[in-house]
């Protein structure tokens, strides 16, 4: 019988989308993803300044002890 292995699948998936609490589970995904993107955007911005603050430190004292 062709596609016997498909069907408990299908039938999970169908149930998935009917129920409700998939749908609820599915939206606090794609919440908990934009937050995580908007997390990344922020400490690549932050992530830049840093580094060149460290950068000066490191060359001051550089400077400083030659």
């Amino acid at each position: 019988m062709p596609g016997v292995g498909n069907r408990p699948m299908r039938l999970f998936i169908a149930k998935l989308l009917r129920d409700i609490k998939a749908a609820s589970a599915v939206e606090y995904a794609l919440i908990c993803a934009l937050i995580v993107l908007a997390m990344i955007a922020g400490l690549n911005a932050v992530a830049g300044k840093t580094i060149t603050m460290w950068d000066n430190v490191s060359e001051t004292v550089t400077e400083s002890s030659s």
